[in-house]
């Protein structure tokens, strides 16, 4: 299994325009290169109905991930014209350029086959960044009040409905050069524990993140933010990171 990098589309002259048809061109693994398809074009069509099209009608084999259609999952994302995106929300309308696309899996992951990715990296480095909730109460204790209008609250509330696609990850040139660097996602979930005063953990989290390949190596270059289907800023939580860390470092606490 090898990673693909971002593909861009030449756009050479190729004359008039069909309107009624879109030039396609789809990674495939077996060529490790672009197979191009002509599908035909509807009003209102998603690139995810145009992979579908392509896997129902034309290549049976393609492989490629999907679940609920309506961007909720997040489990459709790919590259769209060299840009991480989730397919079933993503017009064909506001992408395709000259009538083409070009659809590739995502980058900074193991491909399976054709647009299919391995997120185990992914989810492994949330792990890594002690990702998980870890409270004192049992189920025999009260239900533990925290106030909607604290600031911790607040910084939570902001971060705190990531649902894993990886389109910040894929989407992250500092994982491109150093695969070890935690990444966006993982650091973003960091952050959002890290400011929930029931979790138990923080002091473990933040020697976890404030390593060689945690939110120090990150260059604020805000592409996390900037293509999140959310909407939210891992750049925004990562920055909140490193100012906890140096604190922690500054009073002793690392």
């Amino acid at each position: 299994m090898s990673s693909v990098p971002f593909h861009r589309v030449s756009h050479s002259s190729r004359g008039i325009v069909n309107k009624d048809t879109l030039r396609v061109k789809v990674w495939r693994s077996a060529t490790r290169g672009l197979a191009a398809f002509d599908v035909p074009r509807h009003e209102s069509q998603t690139v995810l109905d145009v992979v579908t099209f392509i896997q129902r009608q034309l290549q049976p084999d393609l492989a490629y991930r999907f679940a609920c259609r309506v961007g909720m999952c997040g489990s459709c994302a790919m590259n769209v014209n060299g840009k991480a995106r989730w397919t079933c929300r993503t017009h064909v309308s506001k992408v395709a350029v000259n009538g083409e696309l070009e659809i590739a899996p995502l980058s900074n992951l193991p491909v399976i086959k054709d647009l299919v990715t391995d997120m185990s990296a992914f989810f492994d480095k949330w792990s890594r960044a002690k990702g998980q909730f870890s409270g004192e109460r049992t189920r025999h204790d009260d239900f533990a009040r925290v106030s909607p209008e604290s600031a911790p609250r607040k910084a939570a509330d902001a971060g705190i409905e990531c649902i894993g696609c990886g389109v910040c990850y894929s989407s992250c040139d500092v994982v491109t050069w150093r695969p070890d660097y935690l990444g966006p996602a993982a650091l973003n979930r960091a952050w959002t524990l890290m400011n929930d005063e029931r979790d138990t953990q923080a002091r473990e989290r933040l020697r976890a993140v404030a390593g060689d390949a945690g939110c120090h190596s990150c260059h604020t270059q805000a592409t996390c933010t900037e293509r999140c289907p959310k909407h939210l800023s891992p750049t925004a939580g990562i920055a909140g990171l490193k100012r906890m860390t140096m604190k922690a470092a500054r009073e002793g606490d690392l």
